[in-house]
């Protein structure tokens, strides 16, 4: 797996449904800045549970033109019952009927996580990706990776 850190200021500041205005750039720079594309990008984001069907899953993947999906501890719009407690369990997230997403059982008595198909990526593709990258944790390892990243980049900024 490569990794990049890529420092800057937020292009924006935090709104719910507006992510890529505010993370998009830096983002973007991150993965082109990798010695190799990825296969697959993995991020702390929603994809079509969305108020525009494009969350920020949906659009980094189509700026970079590459396979994404979304993982998130809550959906932002969509509703669904849990899935039972058995690893790999999923249930339904859909807004209006139509399904955006799931909640996914990574482990069995943890909170389930939503997740979300992004760019050119559907939804069992997106839960194969979580299940491929949890193994004993609940969150998948490239997240819980790219926060260790960014909290040691942090600690190394100059202070202002």
């Amino acid at each position: 797996m490569h990794r990049a850190v890529v420092t800057g200021s937020a292009g924006a500041p935090y709104l719910p449904g507006m992510m890529a205005l505010r993370a998009g750039r830096l983002l973007e720079e991150t993965v082109l800045s990798l010695t190799e594309a990825p296969d697959v990008v993995l991020l702390d984001a929603t994809g079509r549970d969305h108020p525009r069907r494009a969350g920020l899953a949906r659009h980094l993947g189509a700026v970079l033109e590459l396979p994404t999906a979304g993982v998130t501890h809550r959906p932002l719009q969509a509703t669904g019952d849990w899935p039972t407690e058995r690893r790999g369990a999923t249930s339904p997230l859909t807004i209006g009927g139509e399904v955006v997403g799931c909640w996914l059982r990574t482990r069995s008595g943890t909170r389930p996580l939503a997740v979300h198909p992004g760019w050119r990526t559907d939804l069992a593709a997106a839960v194969d990706i979580v299940l491929r990258t949890t193994g004993r944790r609940r969150t998948p390892e490239p997240l819980r990776g790219s926060r260790e990243l960014a909290r040691r980049a942090r600690a190394q900024r100059p202070s202002r």
